[in-house]
């Protein structure tokens, strides 16, 4: 059966805690993750700008990323860029890379910046990542649970237990962190 396939906007990717969800999950094929170097360059500007992480430190996160996630950058779709039309012309290489590896979905926090009117033509849909992370959570939760108990135990710096994660996550996250919390036990 084919996996339902994403690609992640950059503005999902830059807060590491909701990567590091979505990695997880991708990297136990829960779903099918894709991105583009573009989308890794608007990321890793954007973090580097805003909180001073150095580009040699996010060079490696991304290289991480791609080892991470099989097949999951995205080329070739630079041609179908010019002949999208979204609110914010910046956000085009997002949905031409979608339509180009033919993902089912975008997950995106700037959800107005991709009109389900639009992207309707394209068979894609815009997803809140909060929303998406929580229908994989309730589609197989054992599975999930797995990843993130994974995911919370490479955190070593500090360690958190499931409780201290999950707080964590309720700022981003809160939906998504409050089915987890009916299987702590799990994570």
């Amino acid at each position: 059966m084919a996996l339902f396939s994403v690609v992640l906007d950059a503005c999902v990717i830059y807060p590491p805690a909701q990567r590091d969800v979505l990695l997880s999950l991708a990297k136990r094929r829960i779903f099918k993750a894709y991105w583009s170097d573009r989308i890794h360059d608007e990321w890793m500007r954007n973090v580097h700008q805003n909180q001073g992480i150095s580009m040699d430190g996010l060079k490696r996160i991304r290289a991480l990323m791609d080892k991470a996630v099989d097949d999951a950058l995205v080329t070739g779709f630079d041609d179908l860029i010019e002949g999208l039309q979204l609110p914010d012309a910046d956000d085009r290489h997002v949905l031409a890379a979608a339509i180009h590896c033919g993902a089912n979905a975008i997950i995106t926090s700037n959800l107005k910046d991709f009109p389900a009117e639009y992207l309707k033509r394209y068979g894609i849909d815009a997803i809140h990542p909060d929303d998406f992370i929580a229908y994989q959570i309730d589609m197989a939760p054992g599975a999930c649970c797995g990843a993130i108990k994974e995911m919370r135990q490479r955190l070593r710096k500090p360690a958190l237990t499931p409780d201290e994660f999950l707080t964590g996550l309720r700022s981003r996250l809160p939906k998504s962190a409050g089915m987890l919390s009916e299987y702590k036990e799990l994570i």
